[in-house]
């Protein structure tokens, strides 16, 4: 743990002594700052009415710390339905973040400290060298795939060694990020199982790693020789040097994005539940000096939603539209395989999908496609221009690519 995390610990203050007045404090329950009336939050009728179906208690009481239990539960439920082989291994229930910004970020407060690395992938999503820089430690890229276009793939080698390169102290923290946001790529069954090895092989020769598995966009896979469980599954005991969390949630697999709800959970070869209680219990304490708990209303639709037996049939309407948009874009791209100016980088995935640049810089691409033919994109830095297929409509897309291969050519000429 970082120097923060040893310190940080959940008080036997407000928060727990409620806890234990909910258990036993059956005359009367004076601990919490709520207006309680016959022993039911009270709530505004015009915020009453906005919301019909949700009693008081499941839209405006404070949420536990950890989140809402059954909540956990079901989520944990989840995670072995979609992640088999999760079956009969140990791993901590998730805890309730508020989003998995925030998850991320408190990975950061309670396991890396000044001057540490934090190690992974090039192209990465631009909030992550934010997260290193709050707790001032080193954000180090490795090349994530071994060329640029449709053909190629994950880096295996350029993962190892740069795990190998970077761990002079002894212990590493590395992030995972599948589907990758921004290149929209998810490794294969065989580069998965070659990632984990290659994570086994460091842990033998005595480094420590805590591999930190951005789950955001799990099961929005469109080929089918993508692994279909997450990493997280095969590291929670594939070594005693090889610590790993998992941060996911509903935000994007349940299409929620504004909840700002998500889910921090543990596994690590060796650790037991006091081991899991422990950690909890600094990440509770991390939580209760940042933003107290998170919102209750999120979690109360999820709570309701996740029961509803018509929630996986919904979902895959949504995944099979995002998977027309994944195939017209790929449809379009192999028209251009041999473009001198763009090259698509691999991908399978997801949301997104980015554009190497060669002789044009990305940001100058952006500002073009937007001032002159009004399409908006993300410049990530000067070689790398990403474009979310997931808000584009089918029936767009043939003209959005057509106007960024056409302006790409038309600044290369001009430079």
């Amino acid at each position: 743990m970082s120097e923060f995390g040893r310190r940080m610990y959940f008080p036997k203050g407000i928060i727990a002594q409620s806890n234990e007045a909910k258990q036993l404090g059956r005359v009367a329950n004076a601990t919490i700052g709520m207006t309680v009336s016959q022993g039911k939050p009270v709530v505004l009728p015009c915020i009453q009415k906005q919301t019909p179906g949700l009693s008081s208690q499941e839209l405006v009481a404070y949420a536990p710390t950890a989140g809402n239990p059954d909540l956990r539960n079901i989520w944990k439920e989840k995670l072995i339905q979609k992640n088999p082989s999760l079956k009969d291994k140990n791993f901590s229930l998730p805890v309730v973040v508020p989003g998995l910004t925030a998850g991320l970020s408190y990975l950061c407060d309670l396991f890396l400290d000044k001057d540490e690395i934090l190690l992974a992938g090039d192209p990465s999503w631009d909030n992550y060298t934010l997260m290193a820089q709050r707790r001032q430690a080193h954000y180090k890229q490795f090349n994530l795939f071994t060329g640029m276009g449709l053909d190629y793939g994950f880096s295996v080698p350029g993962l190892k060694e740069a795990l190998e390169e970077n761990a002079s102290d002894g212990r590493i923290c590395l992030l995972l990020n599948f589907p990758q946001n921004p290149s929209g790529y998810s490794p294969t069954q065989k580069e998965a199982a070659e990632i984990c090895q290659a994570i086994r092989e460091v842990a033998e020769k005595g480094l420590k790693i805590m591999v930190w598995c951005d789950d955001a966009y799990f099961g929005l896979d469109y080929e089918d020789n993508i692994e279909q469980q997450s990493l997280f599954a095969y590291l929670a005991d594939i070594h005693e040097n090889v610590f790993v969390a998992k941060i996911d949630g509903p935000t994007k697999e349940d299409f929620v994005w504004g909840f700002r709800c998500g889910f921090l959970t543990f596994a690590g070869k060796g650790l037991t539940d006091d081991h899991y209680d422990a950690l909890i219990k600094k990440l509770m304490g991390d939580i209760r000096s940042s933003v107290s708990c998170c919102s209750t209303i999120p979690q109360s639709i999820l709570l309701r939603a996740f029961k509803e037996p018509t929630l996986e049939s919904e979902k895959k309407a949504y995944r099979d539209m995002l998977e027309e948009r994944y195939h017209k874009v790929k449809e379009f791209l192999e028209t251009k395989r041999e473009h001198p100016v763009l090259q698509p980088m691999p991908f399978n995935s997801g949301y997104f999908m980015s554009l190497h640049c060669t002789g044009v810089n990305a940001e100058e691409l952006r500002q073009h496609l937007l001032q002159e033919k009004g399409i908006g994109t993300v410049a990530i830095d000067e070689k790398t221009l990403r474009v979310a297929f997931s808000s584009v409509d089918v029936s767009l897309i043939h003209q959005v690519y057509e106007a960024i291969y056409a302006t790409a050519e038309e600044l290369s000429q001009s430079t």
